[in-house]
């Protein structure tokens, strides 16, 4: 019991997948399709920048500057006369004052001895007078300062396009375009994928049926080996043709140990694609044995070509559409362009104030147009280029609608040769059967040798080995033209 619950393991470690499931795995686990779809997030972010400048933006500023100098609103000349006011007043008034005096005494204003008396008080006070007006032209002079060696600056700026020569529209086009072209690129990395799968899942299937062939090939020249050696024995037959046989099933087992080998191979491609471990062990599904798969596969498309699903094709003409509103972007530096500003700006020193040392703002609105006088025909250059660039785009876009139509072509006559193909190699089945069962019947009877036995033995081989590699060429056609008409596979 403990034994048979031993041999029951590896079993249940087997992993059964089907096409379905591989798909539905390649799509979750492909580190391009997640590459793709991290684009797709980039260009839906982009989209939502671009449609931000439509609305205003503002901004704060702040900056502190240390100047080896202050601005002065006076000349040195004015500072020295200010500072020395006191001075120059008394020295003036003191030599003009003895003859205004004796002016006054002659005209009979004052008496001489009045005159007298009023010069000496005044002389007496010169001094005090001086030091008081030199004290009130230096507090003057220290007023006009500006004292802006130190500035403190801050400030709110509101700037609200209003019209931008058409360059916000056609920005925010190119970044909607831009998003439908990475989708067009994430459906078409997934179409790749799936085909990628496709072609792998089939490879194994194909393989499995290859690996049970080449057992039962073995099976059969084992057998024939066994008969061989018993018509030796009775002096029937001769040693050459046993060594024929066993040659044969030396062949035979190496064909058997590729064929596993390839079968491995191709499991750890599965595993890789499908994002499991590639030591995994799986296997594909019993039901899609290639006896079972015919009725699965699709009739083939005719009539007129409909290459609109084709995500190559839509990419391309995003491409257009892109290079369209490049050309009206660069159009659009040749235009006039029209915004509304506003703002609160704060200054220390307060230039509003007499240079006082503390902050005082302002409010500030205003229209600030520009309008491109010239440039050198710098615009038209850039606009003639992007034109240049739309109509290669437009070319390239022809080109390979007229190649996937060719590709279409091509893979209708793929599957037609394939069902053409696919019914020989039954046919092919039949005879090889029938030519096989006479083989070992006369073989029986004593009227064939083994070497004609080995001949229908290895004809029947070769004729199932078609078989298989007709049915999975059925299979892989009908990807392929699915594929080139852009069909979801």
């Amino acid at each position: 019991m403990l034994m048979m619950s031993t041999s029951l393991v590896p079993t249940l470690a087997q992993r059964v997948l089907t096409l379905d499931s591989c798909r539905a795995l390649a799509l979750r686990n492909n580190k391009q399709l997640q590459a793709a779809r991290v684009k797709q997030d980039v260009a839906a972010n982009t989209r939502k920048a671009a449609r931000t400048n439509f609305l205003p933006k503002v901004d704060a500023i702040g900056g502190y500057e240390l100047m080896s100098k202050e601005v002065s609103l006076l000349n040195d000349d004015q500072k020295q006369a200010l500072s020395n006011l006191g001075t120059i007043v008394t020295t003036n008034l003191g030599n003009s004052l003895p003859g205004m005096l004796t002016n006054m005494a002659q005209q009979g204003l004052i008496t001489p001895q009045q005159a007298q008396a009023f010069g000496q008080v005044a002389q007496a006070q010169m001094p005090t007078v001086a030091q008081s007006l030199n004290a009130a032209g230096n507090d003057i002079r220290h007023a006009f300062r500006t004292n802006n060696r130190n500035m403190f600056g801050a400030a709110v700026m509101l700037r609200q396009p209003i019209y931008m020569g058409g360059a916000i529209t056609a920005g925010n086009r190119m970044a909607e375009i831009n998003e439908e072209l990475t989708a067009h690129a994430t459906a078409n990395a997934e179409q790749n994928t799936l085909y990628s799968v496709d072609e792998t899942y089939w490879l194994v299937v194909s393989l499995e049926q290859k690996n049970r062939l080449a057992d039962n090939f073995v099976n059969l020249l084992h057998k024939l080996d066994a008969d061989v050696q018993k018509m030796i024995n009775e002096g029937v037959a001769t040693r050459a043709d046993g060594l024929k046989v066993a040659v044969k099933v030396n062949e035979a087992e190496m064909q058997q140990t590729q064929a596993a080998d390839g079968l491995a191979l191709a499991k750890m491609l599965l595993c890789q694609q499908c994002g499991l471990p590639i030591e995994s062990d799986i296997k594909v599904e019993e039901n899609h044995e290639l006896a079972n798969l015919t009725a699965s596969v699709a009739p083939v498309p005719d009539g007129e070509i409909d290459l609109s699903a084709r995500e190559e094709l839509k990419m391309l003409q995003n491409a257009i559409e892109i290079s369209t509103q490049a050309t009206k972007m660069a159009r659009a530096a040749a235009l006039p362009q029209l915004a509304l500003t506003g703002g609160y700006m704060l200054t220390n020193p307060n230039v509003y104030n007499g240079y006082a040392n503390k902050f005082g703002g302002v409010w500030n609105v205003g229209v600030l147009l520009r309008v491109p006088v010239w440039n050198w025909q710098e615009t038209a250059y850039k606009v003639r280029a992007s034109k240049a660039l739309t109509h290669i785009a437009s070319l390239e876009l022809e080109e390979a609608r007229e190649l996937m139509e060719l590709q279409v072509n091509q893979n209708r006559f793929k599957v037609k040769e394939a069902d053409k193909k696919y019914a020989i190699a039954l046919k092919n089945v039949e005879k090889a059967d029938e030519n096989l069962r006479c083989a070992n019947l006369g073989f029986n009877e004593g009227v064939l040798t083994a070497t004609e036995v080995m001949e229908a033995q290895t004809a029947w081989l070769q004729a199932q080995t078609q078989r298989i590699d007709a049915e999975i060429d059925r299979h892989l056609s009908r990807s392929a033209l699915n594929k080139s008409l852009g069909i979801k596979l």
